[in-house]
């Protein structure tokens, strides 16, 4: 089945061909595919986002459009950043402005999750939508080189996001989870 992303984000777009090609998926970006529009991400939660972006790329291609939204939810933040995720602070502040916002916050109350929610939305129209999460910690500075965004300062377990390999973060991230349900969803529905 042949999955037109919308999103042109390098590690999303890394990620979901890892973890959905093997499956039989053919994935292809927004750009890869000659769409150049980024929709305004106006819902209140991840869903809604993930239903406009799936959405305007839909209307322009009436095929398999999958998008997803997905960000960092830090319970001592009241939930901050949110679906302010992307756009929490400058590329390459992001990580800084958690990381000085928990300054003083004990390891204990420095409970956080990834969320992702992914909404597929079939040539005929009809929409289908799952959630994954991740529950960690934020830790006290940046560690490990691999993944992207927050992963440098989220920990699952003793490791962060970033010091894993791909397979690692893949079997254990919010979008791998999302996308695991995707696929269930999909088989209860007789199309995987």
């Amino acid at each position: 089945m042949e999955l037109i992303l919308a999103t042109n984000n390098k590690g999303k777009v890394r990620e979901y061909k890892e973890i959905l090609e093997p499956l039989g998926f053919c994935v292809t970006s927004q750009g890869e595919a000659g769409i150049n529009i980024e929709a305004e991400e106006t819902g209140k939660t991840f869903s809604e986002n993930a239903y406009i972006k799936a959405k305007a790329i839909y209307d322009i291609k009436k095929t398999y459009v999958l998008a997803d939204d997905s960000g960092l939810v830090v319970d001592a933040l009241d939930g901050r950043p949110g679906v302010y995720s992307a756009r929490y602070a400058e590329p390459g502040k992001r990580c800084d402005k958690i990381l000085s916002e928990l300054e003083g916050v004990s390891f204990e109350k420095r409970t956080a999750r990834f969320l992702c929610s992914i909404c597929l939305i079939k040539p005929n129209g009809d929409v289908l939508s799952v959630e994954g999460r991740c529950e960690g910690r934020i830790g006290y500075d940046k560690k490990g080189e691999n993944g992207f965004g927050y992963d440098p300062i989220f920990l699952f377990g003793d490791k962060t996001l970033a010091e894993m390999t791909d397979d690692e973060k893949n079997s254990v991230s919010h979008r791998g989870n999302a996308v695991k349900a995707l696929i269930a969803a999909l088989k209860d529905k007789g199309e995987e």
